[in-house]
């Protein structure tokens, strides 16, 4: 394992060049991706239960797919109460997380003008949990939670089916403890493609969060428009700036951590101490790991900020301070003993991050993702009035008369009501 030295000023493309990220988009798997889609669309449940059969193994009529309220109760009936005493942990910092981030309408009036902008819940929102290596219950939690708060009317779950045709377990108790209101045994491209397009069984989305697999990302990819998406999400990844005070054990574990969740997850430790460069890299943690030797902290934080890593934790003497400094960061985890792992489960802000550079422009999943923002505006004719002249002039400069008339022809009314009064 190298450590990697930068030395004197910080050159962002060989920053980057050394974390060597894939692209979000991949398009040898799109014409697989856009059959899927196609066949779904016209065919609805009958491409389901084809793909279903085809890719997970699993025969399912489509009078199955929708996962009964019987099976939900007996999957929570049958949890581990110690795992239900544990998410109802985590599900009540979520909640109370999201509470306190919900917006609220805006509401101004002066001198005959009101503009309000209104929040309101979006009206079904589609969740995709994952199957695969691990199935993560604790995603249930971070999307049906703040959909719920957000006062979505239907949340409905698409998750895939092992062979026997069942769905995890844990899975349909986490759906039960956080009230998602469907449950469909359905995974892969196709699950994306029922919730845009809607099928028999399978109602039609407003918008579709949760993460997946290239397959599932690039699905989302192709039909954003047709619903709206949360991101596309690229391989896990923690970034560590850590100084001389920092645990080497901690650092090596907690890259260690992320390795788990996917072959391409990234580790990245960026520190000013070659001491604890060379102790973490004897500790030899797994998976894709990079240890990148910087002079100054300040010079890890600029590192940082190029990357802009979907988790940042900071082991230094002043955590906080470095933490001020930070620009870029889907979530940021401050201190020895605050490992990603916290976020993950339990410390209440959304597990789901921008990932692959894109915490420069995007912000974790939360109460936001569920709710939409119209402008409302109303002008009393005193107002129109006193707006007139500069709408003529912006109008008329974009060339755009007819917008100019749309004015005239009001102020030309309240003359004639004027003339009419006389």
């Amino acid at each position: 394992m190298e450590i990697i030295e930068l030395v004197g000023s910080i050159d962002p493309a060989a920053v980057l060049k050394i974390i060597e990220r894939l692209p979000l988009v991949d398009d040898a798997v799109l014409p697989a991706v856009r059959e899927v889609i196609e066949a779904v669309r016209t065919s609805g449940d009958a491409a389901l239960a084809e793909y279903t059969q085809k890719f997970d193994g699993a025969v399912i009529a489509p009078d199955a797919f929708e996962v009964s309220r019987d099976e939900l109760e007996a999957a929570h009936k049958n949890a581990d109460q110690a795992w239900i005493t544990a998410i109802r942990h985590s599900s009540d910092n979520i909640r109370r997380f999201c509470e306190a981030a919900k917006v609220e309408s805006v509401r101004l009036e002066n001198d005959g003008i009101l503009v309000e902008e209104w929040v309101t819940p979006l009206d079904r929102a589609g969740l995709y949990i994952p199957g695969g290596r691990f199935p993560y219950p604790s995603t249930v939690l971070m999307n049906a939670i703040p959909a719920k708060v957000a006062g979505v009317r239907e949340v409905v779950v698409c998750t895939p089916p092992g062979k026997n045709g069942k769905v995890n377990e844990n899975i349909l108790a986490s759906a039960v403890e956080t009230g998602v209101d469907r449950v469909f045994r359905v995974g892969g491209a196709q699950a994306i493609a029922a919730m845009a397009y809607g099928t028999t069984t399978i109602p039609r989305v407003d918008k579709i969060t949760g993460p997946g697999n290239i397959y599932v990302t690039m699905a989302k990819r192709e039909i954003f428009g047709q619903a709206g998406i949360d991101m596309l999400a690229g391989p896990s990844e923690v970034l560590i700036i850590a100084d001389a005070t920092a645990r080497p054990e901690f650092v090596a574990q907690d890259m260690r951590a992320q390795a788990e969740h996917d072959p391409l997850a990234q580790s990245i430790l960026v520190t000013d101490s070659p001491n604890l460069a060379e102790r973490v890299r004897s500790l030899k943690p797994q998976g894709n790991v990079k240890i990148i030797l910087v002079e100054t902290i300040d010079d890890a934080v600029t590192v940082s900020d190029i990357i802009a890593p979907e988790h940042l934790e900071i082991m230094c003497d002043d955590a906080d301070a470095v933490a001020r400094m930070i620009t870029n960061a889907g979530a940021i985890f401050i201190g020895s003993f605050t490992p990603a792992v916290i976020g993950d489960y339990i410390a209440g802000p959304n597990h789901t991050l921008p990932t692959n550079g894109t915490a420069r422009f995007a912000s974790p999943l939360s109460v936001h993702d569920f709710v939409k923002r119209t402008s409302v505006i109303r002008y009393s004719e005193e107002a129109l009035r006193a707006a007139a002249t500069d709408v003529d002039v912006l109008a008329k400069t974009e060339g755009l008369v007819e917008h100019a008339q749309a004015i005239e022809v009001r102020l030309k009314s309240l003359e004639h009501r004027v003339d009419s009064d006389e």
